[in-house]
């Protein structure tokens, strides 16, 4: 080799290592950590390898070893999840090109395992051939009833196999489910029912009477069909067990499916303002169960212990769907109970279990049992484990494997963690951020708006900075799209422009989020959650866990409340305390240890209960809004008095010399 060519070819090499060092590209930083092999590939000689090994040097020295660093401590992580993402990418594109559909993987999961049991309830097994025919029936039932693709049908039911037997039925017909929260009543209900625009309503005897309370205000052309109903009907609604029974179970006729269209719609859990039906497509049922299983590295011979709402995500879409794609024994649960909880997995030998919200604390809560310790569960995966109760959780209950994920049932940015990483819901590859495009992006604090550059472009939050978390949207890629809502104009609010780079769009989450530099995650409020106060910003999550902490986990809901004349919001906790003997001086020498003085609560409210929603979420919309007023509030209030730094009963005169500033917080 000539010693021009070994010089232009030695150059060339440096000029890549510099590029790595000024630019802000991964990729390009990554040529210099390859330069080295290929120069022994060339043959370069040692005087190019000594200016080679020079320049990473000086790479190094300059910060380059962050990043040297950050690869070696998350290459692992990542290939793993770069095998999973891909396989999840390739059966996604493979079902979407031959319009496979969820009734058409059931069949083929059916076809492994027709006698395996699929769900257990209370005493009952139902084998996948039991869902087969009892879904059949459902589905010929309608379509000889008049229903056809693209209808609704509305199921309002208890947390029972017949939900998702019951939607699996309607969609073999193209109808299109519509799974009501149990737990609504009024205003809530009758929103959730038209605004699917249902043709019918299917719904359980348990609830007649909160049926008949909305049916003025359904439409008349609404047909109703009762389930699971003993007693006489004072309403216009069929009893459809019995016509279920004469109808024939064979299959229906195949119906030319998209593997993208609509599966059925949830609804969002409503702790502010009304419902929203989010659309829930077959991709999106397959790629959210499927993917929890290929990163959590679940298999067919996995028990799920599944004590969470059927008409939710985590319940209905991840926990149902391990049985229906991946041929494994699902334990469903009426409702949660925290003292069965350890003596069901132990009954039903569950080697998974699922949790949400605060179920984790209650577990805790909980005294000790013989059976948490003799069961089987070596991973338990959902959302809302609280960091500051995460490894108490893990050495009281012996569990390997806390797989806390984020995601929403409408959002294209679900992330995961799969590591073990105390409080982190998930990470982004600090590798190669394109490939799984999601992200943290700058808000005002005070505003709420993006902040953007120069250019437009929203300014992404540096690791340690909050942000809110995005997802790019990539139209044809089925696991980058926004399905949206019915309504449209709530899916619009959802989507941002130009997020990226120019031109791009993005789906909002509307949650607050923290990265560290090897791009984990960190969970940090909702942006309507967090409130400004003595010029800082305060997490309710944060507050509210260090308050159950001190209050041997019970519940706790802290909030902003507005003082007159004052800037920002003042904290406020609504504390349940069913016993009456919560101790206000300890609570407030444990939140002078934990917390700085602006995020200490400066009003206490003492409740006897917390509303909930269905996924374990505390409500405090109506308590915010309730406020501090002892005349309009009717339980035990207090504030932290300025003088003697301790809470003191808040009455009507010292609540009037704070509205007008003679007391000053």
């Amino acid at each position: 080799m000539s010693s021009g060519s070994t010089v232009f070819k030695c150059g060339r090499t440096i000029n890549y290592f510099t590029r790595g060092i000024h630019s802000n590209m991964v990729y390009v930083k990554m040529l210099g950590f390859l330069a080295l092999g290929i120069l022994f590939s060339y043959g370069l000689g040692w005087s190019c390898l000594l200016t080679t090994l020079a320049v990473v040097a000086i790479y190094l020295v300059t910060g380059g070893w962050r990043f040297a660093n950050v690869v070696f401590k998350t290459l692992p992580r990542d290939l793993r999840a770069f095998i999973a993402l891909i396989n999840l990418k390739l059966k996604v594109r493979k079902y979407s090109q031959n319009n496979y559909s969820i009734p058409r993987l059931f069949n083929e999961t059916l076809k492994k395992h027709p006698n395996k049991t699929c769900f257990i309830f209370e005493d009952k097994r139902l084998s996948f051939q039991d869902v087969e025919l009892k879904s059949n029936a459902v589905a010929n039932y309608f379509l000889d009833n008049g229903f056809d693709k693209g209808d609704v049908v509305a199921l309002l039911f208890e947390n029972s196999p017949d939900l998702p037997i019951f939607w699996l039925g309607l969609s073999k017909i193209g109808a299109i489910a519509a799974l009501i929260n149990y737990n609504l009543k009024d205003k809530s209900l009758e929103h959730s029912i038209n605004a699917s625009h249902a043709k019918a309503l299917v719904f359980s005897g348990a609830f007649t009477q909160e049926v008949n309370d909305v049916l003025p205000a359904l439409s008349s052309s609404v047909r109703l069909f009762v389930t699971a109903h003993s007693g006489p009907l004072d309403i216009r609604a069929v009893p459809i067990d019995p016509l279920l029974e004469k109808t024939p179970t064979y299959a229906p006729p195949i119906l030319k499916t998209e593997f993208r269209g609509p599966l059925f719609y949830i609804y969002t859990s409503g702790t502010t303002g009304l419902p929203k039906a989010a659309i829930v497509s077959h991709t999106r049922f397959f790629y959210m169960s499927y993917g929890a299983s290929l990163f959590m590295r679940m298999t067919g011979e996995d028990i799920n212990y599944n004590p969470l709402p059927l008409y939710h995500s985590a319940g209905g879409v991840v926990g149902v769907g391990q049985a229906f794609l991946r041929g494994m024994t699902v334990v469903v649960k009426k409702k949660f109970s925290a003292s069965r909880f350890w003596d069901d997995c132990v009954q039903h030998n569950c080697t998974v279990a699922q949790y949400i919200g605060e179920i984790c604390r209650y577990l805790l809560a909980q005294p000790y049992k013989e059976s948490e310790k003799r069961h089987h569960v070596r991973l338990m995966f959902g959302n809302g484990l609280k960091p500051q109760i995460w490894e108490d959780f893990q050495k009281r209950f012996g569990v390997k494997l806390m797989g806390e994920f984020y995601g929403a049932t409408e959002g294209n940015c679900n992330v995961m963690n799969t590591e073990n990483r105390i409080g982190a819901v998930g990470f982004t590859s600090m590798i190669l951020p394109s490939f799984y495009p999601v992200t943290l992006i700058k808000v005002d604090k005070d505003t709420g708006d993006l902040i953007r550059d120069r250019n437009g472009v929203c300014v992404k939050a540096k690791p340690g900075e909050p942000g809110e978390l995005v997802g790019k949207i990539i139209k044809g890629d089925p696991l980058r799209e926004f399905d949206g809502y019915v309504n449209k104009q709530a899916s619009e609010k959802k989507l941002a422009k130009d997020v990226f780079q120019k031109g791009d769009m993005a789906f909002l989450t509307g949650d607050v989020l923290e990265m560290d530099e090897y791009g984990f995650m960190y969970f940090r409020d909702r942006t309507g959650d967090t409130f400004r106060w003595r010029g800082e910003n305060v997490s309710t999550s944060e507050v509210e866990a260090v308050i159950s902490n001190v209050i041997k986990f019970q519940d706790a809901v802290v909030y902003g409340v507005e003082i007159p004349g004052t800037e920002g919001r003042a904290g406020m906790a609504a504390i349940v305390d069913q016993q009456n003997n919560l101790d206000l001086s300890q609570l407030n020498q444990a939140l002078q240890r934990s917390l700085p003085p602006y995020a200490r609560p400066v009003f206490m409210r003492i409740v006897k209960e917390v509303d909930m929603t269905g996924t374990f979420k505390l409500k405090k919309t109506d308590l915010r809004n309730e406020g501090y007023d002892p005349s309009m509030v009717k339980d035990r209030l207090f504030y932290l008095n300025p003088k003697s730094g301790q809470y003191e009963p808040l009455t009507q005169a010292e609540y009037s010399a704070i509205c007008s500033g003679k007391i000053r917080m």
